[in-house]
């Protein structure tokens, strides 16, 4: 396993791509609510990537993907396609995933929403792979591993009898929207790639409330729990520094 090391000026085109995804994230918050289609929030989060930032959405098209953003309701873990049909409803959780492209970086990162109403199991799933991402970044430094990362996140979320997903991972990112390494959120501590200053990757866990094992639908795309028990997942995308990291996709309600 191999990773790009960035340099001094891409990580400042990095920056300004992730600030961006960073930002739709933002904008998007106050339309989901309770009578919204997954497509309109598809809709205002194309709008602004293509007028108010003057980028792309690296979704979009991609191995023909149809949308600009993955939306993932409730059991549904990753890559799920909006849709004028899917109407969000009080009490569910939805996870939104945004890459954009900006002079030829990418910028990817996601995060959970609340819709009206949550119920307190589906609250601590949400805060608990928060949490995971959370620890994971705190060990980003040179010299940790990535089987240090994957372990701190399984060793979290098992304490709380929560699952990992297996089939999905975080990846090495930058002019290429998924490149090596990739980042497990399992495994054990002192294996794996040695972390070095100038990489960036994405860590992205993914939690379910019952099995890990996944199904995927006949569209291609949308990736459901096995069992139909709630997922919830949170990404950033981090730059490893001399002396840690820095998450270049935080969000202005985060002090990371």
């Amino acid at each position: 396993m191999t990773a790009t090391i960035k340099s001094e000026d891409d990580v400042k085109k990095m920056r300004i791509a992730c600030r961006h995804a960073a930002e739709v994230l933002e904008i998007v918050e106050k339309y989901v609510l309770p009578g919204t289609s997954t497509d309109t929030l598809n809709q205002i989060c194309h709008e602004h990537i293509v007028y108010n930032q003057n980028a792309t959405s690296a979704c979009l098209g991609y191995r023909g993907f149809p949308k600009s953003i993955c939306t993932s309701v409730n059991q549904v873990v990753c890559h799920g396609i909006p849709s004028e049909k899917k109407i969000l409803r009080s009490g569910d959780i939805i996870n939104i995933d945004v890459t954009v492209l900006k002079d030829g970086w990418h910028g990817d990162t996601s995060r959970m929403f609340l819709v009206g109403e949550v119920a307190s199991f589906a609250k601590r799933l949400v805060q608990v792979s928060q949490e995971c991402l959370y620890k994971a970044i705190d060990l980003v430094a040179p010299g940790t591993r990535l089987g240090d990362l994957g372990h701190v996140i399984q060793t979290h979320a098992e304490n709380n009898h929560y699952s990992i997903v297996r089939e999905y991972c975080g990846h090495g990112i930058g002019k290429v929207f998924h490149e090596e390494p990739q980042v497990l959120h399992y495994g054990s501590p002192n294996t794996g790639l040695i972390l070095e200053e100038g990489m960036m990757f994405t860590i992205e866990p993914m939690l379910n409330a019952g099995r890990h094992t996944t199904k995927l639908k006949r569209d291609g795309w949308t990736v459901e729990t096995s069992d139909g028990r709630l997922s919830s997942q949170w990404e950033h995308t981090i730059l490893v520094t001399s002396s840690g990291c820095e998450v270049l996709t935080a969000r202005n309600d985060e002090s990371l």
